[in-house]
């Protein structure tokens, strides 16, 4: 399929926009501080929509709706861990970070534990951003390549360097403002194609209601004890996991707490941006059951090839391009590159700073002149978006290396969390149980994460489903670290 020349031109005058408007941030008076965290003056509501926008990825945009048009809610789980991690975040982590008043959120782990900590999450950090920008390239360019023939490997290049340039000229206030542009873009463009295919269906909402039930697509899971499967409690448990590394350890959620004005204002915000990504990925799983009831009632709009379930995650941009109005189709494909540039910009940032403050500043350059924190940014910002593009083209046509490098991603965060949890909760200062503690914690979730590496080798595994892998493997840094801590306190008492 190919887009008109109107949604053509819509698409590319959007994307040269976001980019000019992002680059334009370039010309104001800064210091290095504002590059990071905007001075502490950015709007929390502004910094809120950051949040929001960069939850909501590309992989969300498409699969959210994939996944529900294959089966069923049992991905929504997820997102009702969020207020729950939310409200740990606003008691806990928020206060902890805005006390600290580091640009860095590994900062706090030395002051705990050693350099060694700082430097050991900061590295992990670096390497799964890398894989994370990665993958969202790739995995973005799949569906583009398969409507409308576009080269994976130009897609990539092309939206990579896109958000490099605004990323890494315009800083944190050009990452939170494009995307708060970007966000409101994301949730428009949902309600409108969910608007659309209900105005579609004979018989509306009750219609696609009905289809949904009669083919069980409401459903959030099996409420059994299961821990092999995708059942409702191992989705929320992850979900929990993930959303406290996402509040406690993640760079690019500690720069927009220092970014707000007040404590007060970094609550506020952390709230807006968790809380409004619940009914945005309600309102995908919507789309997605929508679009299963629609093409139930219309079988002879759906081409034979999107009938597979394989190729579900394609539905919904396919939808997209052959129903929506001239025009509104380019709009709903920006909002698609949207979803990922908002990502990929956050993480280009955040690693940036993770560079200058974590490595450069710490330990390579200690007596680095305050004027040359930008060069430092800048370059460490260019080099990271270099270094993404290289892995989303390194993915192009092996799905295996994909799995594994989300494998990998697992074990370098599991590890962190673990640790930063092992610091906020308990007193023990000493290295040795906090080093035995990661390093059992991140063979554990090895273990789970590569479990087909396992088998294929003859080794034994352990029967559960690899989205328990964090979830142990933090618990396991955490309880090691903790029991050898108390051991070390008693024998020192003696």
């Amino acid at each position: 399929m190919n887009l008109s020349l109107i949604d053509l031109i819509v698409f590319l005058a959007y994307v040269v926009g976001i980019i000019s408007f992002g680059a334009s941030f370039y010309f104001k008076k800064r210091v290095s501080i504002d590059y990071i965290t905007g001075g502490g003056r950015l709007p929390a509501w502004a910094l809120g929509m950051s949040i929001f926008a960069t939850y909501v990825s590309s992989i969300s945009f498409l699969a959210l709706p994939g996944i529900a048009y294959q089966s069923n809610w049992n991905g929504f789980v997820f997102s009702l861990s969020i207020p729950f991690a939310a409200f740990i975040a606003v008691r806990y982590f928020v206060p902890l970070y805005r006390k600290l008043q580091s640009p860095s959120a590994y900062a706090y782990l030395e002051n705990r534990f050693g350099l060694w900590a700082r430097v050991y999450a900061s590295t992990c950090y670096l390497l799964t951003q890398l894989a994370r920008m990665g993958a969202i390239m790739y995995l973005l360019a799949l569906p583009m390549n398969a409507l409308f023939g576009w080269s994976i490997p130009l897609i990539i290049v092309a939206t990579g360097l896109g958000v490099v340039i605004y990323a890494m000229l315009g800083g944190i206030e050009a990452v939170v403002w494009t995307d708060v542009v970007q966000g409101i873009l994301l949730i428009l463009g949902a309600l409108t194609c969910f608007i659309l295919i209900v105005w579609e269906m004979p018989g509306g909402c009750l219609q696609i209601y009905e289809i949904a039930q009669e083919q069980n697509k409401l459903s959030l899971g099996s409420f059994s004890l299961d821990w092999s499967q995708n059942t409702f409690w191992v989705i929320l448990v992850y979900g929990l996991f993930i959303n406290l590394q996402n509040f406690g350890v993640d760079q690019s959620y500690i720069q927009r707490y220092l970014g707000a004005k007040t404590a007060s204002e970094a609550k506020k915000l952390t709230w807006l941006g968790s809380l409004l990504y619940v009914p945005v990925s309600l309102l995908f799983f919507m789309i997605g059951t929508a679009l299963f009831a629609f093409y139930q009632q219309f079988p002879e709009n759906l081409p034979l090839e999107l009938q597979t379930i394989e190729n579900a995650d394609k539905v919904f941009p396919y939808f997209i391009v052959s129903t929506l109005p001239k025009g509104l189709t380019g709009l709903m494909i920006a909002a698609i590159f949207a979803a990922g540039m908002s990502t990929i910009s956050t993480s280009i940032n955040s690693s940036a700073t993770v560079i200058l403050e974590d490595h450069v500043k710490k330990y390579l350059f200690p007596n680095l002149p305050k004027a040359s924190d930008f060069k430092v940014l800048y370059v460490s910002s260019f080099m990271m978006g270099i270094g993404s593009i290289l892995i989303g083209l390194a993915f192009n046509g092996v799905s295996s290396a994909l799995d594994a490098w989300w494998a990998l991603a697992s074990i370098f965060s599991g590890g962190i969390l673990g640790l930063f949890l092992l610091g906020v909760l308990t007193q023990s200062k000493s290295n040795i149980p906090a080093i035995i503690g990661v390093i059992l914690g991140l063979l554990l979730i090895a273990w789970i994460s590569l479990e087909e590496l396992f088998i294929t080798y003859g080794l034994p595994v352990l029967e559960l489903h690899k989205n328990l892998a964090i979830v142990l493997g933090t618990m396991t840094v955490f309880f090691v670290g903790f029991v050898l801590g108390w051991m070390v306190n008693r024998m020192k008492s003696f």
